[in-house]
């Protein structure tokens, strides 16, 4: 049977995550120390002994996230048929996929997370129980506030200035939305409000060796597959200021005609979510 991996972003990290895996598992381990050497830091202690707070940062998370989720990609003896990853969990997806060296993968999110962190103010909020067209129209009267992540159905995520985004959170709210909830979170991701830390970034991307994937690739900004380097680049720059289409990426997984899909990482946040994309898909079908 064929089965999709898909990898997590930032938020599910925590305090400890992997640490049974690099007692017990010596792949698992390889993929920590490789990290440590290619970042001249201990990131293993950081994620094993560090507060939640050094882990919540930006430039820290995404490494320690990455990490983990590749030592646990290492414990595995299946091949996907495809892979995609929430935001960060796209860069996961592709050293599965082969089209990133994983060395290369963690110091290049380590930089990620650096642009990120000197992005421009601003925030994110999720907006729960109202319809994505909805919130699209509602966002039109809020210049400076965009849609950052369609999670699944029920659940979005905006992102924008300190002025405008609660002035739209209020609208959102009086336009029937069970709840509407601030993220802590260091910057306005996945917004137009990024162009300037994506242009940072897109640099750093220039020196990267990127290869043609091996399994096929399905991406974040297209919801579609990304079958080239070239491409594969293109799209890792844009993903840095465009919305994470999560919720059409899951069900471009499904059409490719999947068994199940594993989430690899830590936490169980994209399970939740594809959960909910399956049901809305299958009360749809009805």
């Amino acid at each position: 049977m064929k089965s999709a991996f898909v990898f997590p972003g930032q938020g599910s990290q925590s305090p400890g995550m992997g640490k049974d895996l690099y007692d017990h598992n010596p792949a698992a381990r390889e993929v920590f120390q490789a990290a440590n050497q290619t970042l001249g830091f201990s990131l293993t202690d950081l994620i094993f002994a560090g507060t939640a707070e050094d882990l919540q940062k930006t430039s820290n998370a995404q490494p320690a996230i990455l990490t983990v989720s590749v030592a646990l990609l290492q414990a595995k003896n299946t091949i996907p048929a495809v892979v995609a990853g929430h935001s960060l969990g796209e860069y996961s997806a592709l050293v599965c996929a082969g089209a990133l060296d994983f060395r290369e993968a963690v110091s290049l999110v380590r930089f990620r997370g650096e642009c990120m962190e000197r992005a421009a103010p601003g925030g994110m909020a999720a907006a729960l129980g109202l319809d994505d067209q909805l919130i699209e129209q509602i966002l039109a009267k809020h210049p400076g506030v965009e849609i950052a992540n369609y999670n699944c159905p029920g659940q979005t995520v905006i992102s924008g200035t300190n002025a405008e985004l609660p002035l739209a959170c209020a609208d959102l709210t009086a336009a029937g939305a069970k709840r509407v909830v601030p993220l802590a979170v260091s910057g306005p991701f996945h917004s137009s409000l990024m162009r300037e830390a994506a242009e940072e970034y897109r640099q750093r991307l220039k020196t990267v060796d990127i290869h043609d994937p091996q399994i096929p690739v399905i991406a974040n900004v297209t919801a579609d597959y990304a079958r080239e380097a070239a491409v594969i680049r293109d799209l890792l720059y844009r993903q840095v200021f465009s919305s994470v289409r999560w919720t059409q990426s899951v069900r471009k997984i499904l059409a490719s005609g999947v068994a199940t899909i594993e989430e690899i990482g830590p936490g169980k946040v994209l399970t939740g979510l594809v959960k909910k994309i399956q049901t809305s898909m299958a009360q749809a079908a009805v």
